[in-house]
């Protein structure tokens, strides 16, 4: 099951904190819960995780992280699949009690991750990843070129109720995918 979902800005300077944009947070129940302050904290842990997992693989591919870091986002969606990916895990302890496994994709400026249990499908976790970048990506909304994003809350929740209902990932073939794009479609009122 995954755990929880969060949209966070990718800064281009080391030492600044990552700001968190967007976090769900899936009960144990299947219920989508506002997080609390604490339950926050550790999505913050996540971020500043993340982010350094996002500048190591931009260093190693010999990227300079701070250029890549501050472009715009891209137009296209087609344009996710060169993105930095990456999956690690998190041990028991700090910041989660249990075993968890993140997936993040790194656009630019931005970051999506996944917090899932450990025992989750990676494949099917970084499927759903990629889907939700590139559906969640038309509802991004540049306030300048760099990281300054704005995020319409109502249409990520309408995109994450369908692609990842109550946090359970979804078996999804081409066709389930473009029927789901057509029921977000309608109820967004396009």
């Amino acid at each position: 099951m995954v755990r929880a979902f969060l949209i966070h800005s990718l800064r281009g300077r080391p030492g600044e904190d990552a700001e968190l944009l967007f976090c769900r947070v899936f009960a144990a129940g299947g219920a989508a819960d506002a997080p609390h302050p604490k339950e926050k904290e550790r999505l913050r842990t996540v971020a500043r995780q993340v982010e350094t997992a996002c500048r190591l693989q931009l260093s190693l591919s010999g990227k300079r992280p701070s250029e890549h870091l501050q472009q715009p986002l891209p137009e296209e969606a087609a344009s996710l699949q060169e993105t930095p990916f990456g999956v690690f895990r998190l041990p028991a302890g700090n910041p989660f009690s249990e075993d968890k496994t993140v997936l993040w994709l790194g656009l630019q400026c931005l970051a999506f991750a996944l917090v899932c249990d450990p025992d989750e499908n990676l494949m099917l976790a970084e499927g759903t990843l990629r889907l939700l970048g590139n559906a969640l990506l038309e509802h991004l909304k540049l306030l300048s070129t760099g990281s300054n994003v704005l995020l319409k809350a109502d249409r990520t929740e309408a995109v994450l109720e369908k692609f990842l209902p109550h946090g359970q990932l979804l078996f999804l073939n081409d066709q389930f995918v473009v029927g789901l794009e057509r029921e977000l479609s309608v109820h967004l009122g396009k």
